[in-house]
């Protein structure tokens, strides 16, 4: 399960919206808990590097990655995962999601967007072998983060 508290779950659907009618993406840093869980600590926009390509790709930035990759070491955090968007599509990974995915134990969490507003957002991972995409479930945290 990947857990958010409310704001970052707004601040994706937020970025989302304000990229419609192209593709938002950003990364999730965070870390797993003891019963495997996966909680967001932090969430960061990356510039769509692929922007250009069109509206149903998104390449976050490889500098910003660097830069939390160097920023977490020592600290417990990591990298967790990427978020990005479905301009007028469905919250589910799609063929093209699918022949990007190259790290499996990197969280997908994809907003649908139609019509510019953000209306579900799914979390997702490769299975083991990589042959297909995952749903992890999602969870808003009511309480704050853990500690």
């Amino acid at each position: 399960m990947l857990l958010l508290i409310p704001g970052d779950l707004k601040a994706i659907a937020d970025h989302a919206e304000a990229a419609f009618p192209g593709e938002a993406c950003g990364l999730l840093v965070g870390f797993h808990r003891a019963g495997g869980d996966i909680e967001v600590t932090k969430v960061t926009e990356s510039p769509n590097l692929a922007a250009h390509a069109g509206n149903d790709r998104f390449e976050v930035d490889p500098e910003l990655r660097l830069s939390l990759m160097r920023e977490t070491r020592g600290t417990g955090r990591a990298v967790v995962g990427h978020y990005h968007s479905h301009p007028n599509g469905a919250a589910r990974p799609s063929a093209t999601d699918f022949a990007m995915a190259y790290e499996p134990d990197l969280v997908w969490l994809i907003t649908a967007v139609v019509g510019g507003q953000a209306v579900q957002s799914t979390a997702h991972r490769l299975s083991p072998g990589g042959t297909r995409f995952d749903d992890i479930g999602l969870d808003v945290l009511s309480d704050g983060r853990e500690q």
